[in-house]
Formats: structure tokens, sequence, C-alpha cells
């Protein structure tokens, strides 16, 4: 009896995609400290988004908690690519432990926008979700009132204190699309508003929306490898839905469903920008138990971004 061939099934990947800048340098700081200073060490929250990256570190030595008095006195300790408010900082620096700090710099560099307008006399709107932990990072750095929109409809119940002196940040794992209508709300309420220019955003959020819109105009199915507690990957997930293609975030590939594939020709894959490309080549694997697949790259940014480790970390190598 002949062996039925399998259907060919067309694979876009998008580019950008996977881990960004900030990420790789939040997972280097942690394995350069386990090399260092030896195992364990503590994280205070997920380094990043993904727990495939988060039990790769535990099993090297890596210690995750949520708060401080979790972490033993003495113990190397890295907050994480998120960022913390001043209080945790401050609490670390009483209690003396050493310190490395994984904050991505572009969350760093809002931080300071913040605190530039806060420190002329500016209430501060951060645009952002409640609850994230880069945004409960961003709000306890910024002295003063932080008013937290996510929405237009947000924007329109705010009564802020200081109209004619307003500016407003945003988290970085919004792009400009993600902010604009907010931003609008915003101008049209609040005429004398300020805040950073555009080029400001996150280079990789934006990128990587940019990428998925591109590839929602040549797949049938769209499949979004990320965690379900990483904001950029489940904004990459909405826009592949906002354009009515079918498409879904998925953890790992034994997420994935083959009813899927039912009368798809063409598959796009992206991965959140704190997802391993590990996950997006096990992905394609499993795709290969259902058909033939014809790969492709997607035309796209070539990102070629890097940030500086911590003094520490790049003194120690040098040594």
């Amino acid at each position: 009896m002949a062996v039925k061939e399998k259907q060919e099934l067309r694979v876009i990947l998008a580019k950008p995609r996977g881990f960004c800048a900030g990420v790789e340098r939040a997972i280097e700081i942690v394995e350069r400290a386990l090399d260092l200073y030896g195992p364990p060490v503590y994280v205070r929250h997920e380094i990043v988004h993904n727990k495939r990256v988060v039990e790769d570190l535990k099993a090297k030595g890596a210690v995750f908690v949520e708060e401080l008095d979790e972490i033993p006195d003495g113990a190397v300790t890295i907050f994480s690519a998120h960022g913390v408010s001043q209080k945790v900082a401050d609490d670390a620096q009483a209690r003396m432990l050493p310190l490395l700090d994984a904050t991505c710099p572009l969350v760093d560099k809002v931080h300071k926008e913040g605190q530039r307008y806060a420190a002329n006399g500016y209430e501060i709107v951060l645009i952002g979700h409640e609850g994230h932990p880069e945004v409960e990072g961003t709000m306890g750095r910024i002295p003063g009132m932080v008013y937290l929109v996510s929405t237009p409809e947000n924007v329109n119940e705010l009564e802020v204190n200081t109209p004619d002196k307003l500016a407003y940040v945003s988290q970085t794992t919004l792009s400009v699309d993600d902010t604009r209508d907010v931003i609008e709300a915003l101008q049209t309420r609040y005429p004398k508003i300020v805040g950073p220019d555009v080029k400001d955003i996150c280079y990789a959020t934006q990128n990587r929306q940019s990428a998925v819109r591109t590839l929602t105009e040549k797949v049938d199915l769209l499949l979004v490898v990320g965690a379900r507690n990483s904001s950029n990957s489940n904004r990459l997930q909405e826009i592949g839905s906002e354009t009515g293609i079918d498409t879904h975030l998925i953890e790992d590939p034994s997420a994935f469903d083959p009813v899927w594939l039912e009368g798809v020709g063409t598959v796009g894959i992206t991965a959140g920008a704190s997802t391993p490309e590990e996950l997006v080549l096990e992905l394609i694997e499993e795709l290969r138990k259902y058909r033939d697949l014809a790969i492709e790259n997607l035309d796209g940014e070539d990102e070629n971004v890097q940030f500086k480790l911590p003094e520490q970390l790049v003194a120690a190598s040098v040594a």
C-alpha cells in the first residue's frame, strides 16, 4: 500500500523575531554572574517573561524570587530586565546586597525621562498596562504624581492637578501604533502636554510588530511563540487577530494543534522579544510531522543594537 505523501506547507519566518538586545543583556548578566560568583545567585522576578529561559537559568543555579526578603543576606542579587521601584533599589542597598542591575537600558531611559519631567514640576502620565512589572517599577522611580492610563477611555476619565504642566512617558513594550490613540486623546484633552519623541519608542517592539503586519499579508495562519505573561508577545497575537488571520499564541511547540493546519497553505511564525530561537526551531520540527515544509525568511529590519554589561562584570572579564 502506497504511503500517502504529506502536503507541502509554506512557512515564512518573521524578521526580526525573538530576543532583543535588552533580553540578551539580562540573560548574559545572570549567566556571567553564575560563572563569576558561583551558584546560587538570586533574581528578583523572572529575568524575562519566558518559562524556557527561566528554567534553563534555574538549572544553572539561579534562584527566582518575588521579593527581596526571600534573598539571604550577602547573596548576589539581580534585578530583572523590567526594572524595579526606587524603594526596592533602596532596600537592596540598605541590606548591602551585592547587586547587578539587568534593567533594560531603554526602560532606564524612560525612568530618567519621567524623573526629568518631575524635577521640572510636571505631573506624569504613564501609558502602560496595570500590574506589569515594568509599569510598577517605572511608577516607583518617578517622584510626585504619576497617573496610569491604558486606553483613550482612561484619558477621558483622568483628573489631574496641573493640566497645564503635564508630561507623558510609556511602557517600552508598547509601539508607536499601540500608544498613538492614547497620545492623541491626551493631546486633545491637555493641549500643553509634552512627551518624548516617537524615536524613543523601543526599537524591538516596533520592529517585531511591523514584521507581523507584513507577515499577515502573506499567510493563512500566524503562530506567535511567546509566554502568556509577555506583554509584547500578547500584542503580536492581537495584531494578527485584528487583521482577521487565524492567530495563536503558544508557549512552546507542545501547545500546537494540527487542526489549525486544515485548509492552510502558508503559515507565518514570529516570536516575542523574550522568546529563545530554539523554541521557534522546535515548532518547525513539530510542523514537519504533518507537512513537508518550504521555509523562507521575511525581509525585515537588521538589528545590530548591543547594550553594555554592568561595570562589575566587565571589569571581572578583563581581570
